[in-house]
């Protein structure tokens, strides 16, 4: 037997697909208004995991478009004051900046988060062999340096 109370989702649950669904739909020009608008929420946690959410997706489908840096610029605007998100906008950066072959430090890569070193380590879009051997040698985790590894060795990956 259930009680009609067990069977009620959480307010913040509801909120949480509701923030989700605006943001997927949100247009450019509406996007930070929306971002800092959802950050206001009173469940700071869940504020920031739909937040985190769409940054992820977002920074991944922008991740090579000229259009990365305005974006990156103007949701940074939004999110001054919740360090994992600026941290994360900080990471995918990084990212960007590897898959564009444009300059970076080995220490960025090998000091950075495992989130970043794995990410990093699988995506396809990372193809310099100069952060693959970093992550394959100096990867913080096994699964990093095997993936790394893994990466170097493939047939079809750039010399």
């Amino acid at each position: 037997m259930t009680s009609p109370h067990i069977d009620q989702e959480p307010d913040e649950h509801r909120r949480y697909r509701r923030y989700l669904q605006l943001l997927e739909e949100v247009t450019e020009t509406d996007e930070t208004q929306l971002v800092t608008t959802v950050l206001r929420d009173q469940d700071a946690t869940m504020a920031e995991a739909a937040v985190n959410h769409h940054l992820e997706r977002r920074a991944a489908q922008l991740l090579t478009d000229p259009a990365f840096t305005t974006w990156a610029q103007a949701l940074a605007t939004a999110i001054t004051d919740r360090p994992f998100l600026i941290r994360r906008l900080h990471e995918w950066t990084l990212l960007r900046t590897i898959a564009l072959d444009e300059p970076w430090t080995a220490q960025e890569l090998t000091t950075a988060t495992d989130w970043l070193q794995r990410t990093a380590a699988s995506s396809q879009l990372i193809t310099s062999r100069h952060a693959l051997s970093l992550l394959a040698e100096q990867g913080r985790t096994r699964r990093v340096r095997t993936t790394a590894d893994r990466r170097l060795h493939q047939p079809d990956q750039p010399r």
